[in-house]
C-alpha cells in the first residue's frame, strides 16, 4: 500500500479530535490513513436495493487502514478475510454501505486486493433492526460476558418482533421462533455471481 503514490498518509488525530498534525508513515502512534479523492463515487448493485451509489469522497474522504498501535483497521481487515475465505456472498446492516464502498474502492488500488469486487461478490444491505424505542439491536449495546439481547427480561422475543416489524407484520405476530418461521416472506434465491 505504501507504494501507491497518493495512497495512504499518515494521521495523529483522533475521532473525537479532528486537528490533523503532519506525520510520517514511519511515526510511532500515528495511524495510517487511505486518501478517497473528493469526487469519488462508488457504484454497485445490492440485492435489497438495486443499484446504489455511495459519495466517497464525502461520506470518507480518508479513512483509517492501520490503526495507532499497528494493527490492521476494519477496512482492510475485512477485504482480506472475505478474500482468504473466498466470500462470494456479504450480508451487512444498512448502516455498512459506505463501508461497503471504500472497501470495494480500496480493494481496486492494489492488485493483491482486486478480486474483492462487485463483478465477483454479491452483497446486501438489510434495514436495521430496532427495539421499541428506534435502538439498533447490536453487539455494541451489551456487555463483556453478557449474553446480550437474549438474555433480557423479555428474552429472544425482542429480536423476533424486530425481524417481523421488518418484514411488514403487526405487532405480537411472533411470540416464539417457530411461529416467526411461518410468517417468513418468499425471497428470491441468491446465486452466486461468476468469478
Amino acid at each position: 500500500m505504501r507504494r501507491v503514490p497518493g495512497l495512504l498518509h499518515a494521521s495523529t488525530r483522533s475521532r473525537t479530535h479532528g486537528t490533523e498534525t503532519p506525520a510520517d508513515l514511519d511515526q510511532p502512534g500515528a495511524a495510517w490513513r487511505a486518501r478517497v479523492p473528493a469526487d469519488t463515487s462508488i457504484g454497485f448493485a445490492d440485492l435489497w436495493h438495486g443499484e446504489t451509489h455511495q459519495p466517497l469522497g464525502h461520506l470518507m474522504p480518508d479513512f483509517v487502514v492501520r490503526k495507532k498501535d499497528g494493527v490492521v483497521a476494519y477496512q482492510l481487515a475485512s477485504v482480506a478475510d472475505d478474500l482468504r475465505l473466498g466470500t462470494t456472498l456479504i450480508v451487512r446492516g444498512l448502516d455498512l454501505l459506505p463501508s461497503t464502498a471504500a472497501q470495494l474502492w480500496l480493494a481496486a488500488q492494489l492488485p493483491e486486493t482486486a478480486g474483492f469486487n462487485a463483478r465477483r461478490i454479491q452483497f446486501l444491505h438489510h434495514p436495521l433492526l430496532t427495539d421499541a424505542g428506534g435502538q439498533k439491536l447490536s453487539k455494541s449495546q451489551q456487555l463483556p460476558l453478557e449474553r446480550g439481547i437474549l438474555s433480557a427480561v423479555p428474552g429472544p422475543q425482542v429480536v423476533y418482533e424486530a425481524v417481523a416489524g421488518l418484514w411488514g407484520l403487526p405487532p405480537g405476530n411472533a411470540s416464539a421462533l417457530a411461529e416467526l418461521q411461518l410468517q417468513m416472506p418468499d425471497y428470491p434465491s441468491f446465486t452466486a455471481p461468476l468469478s
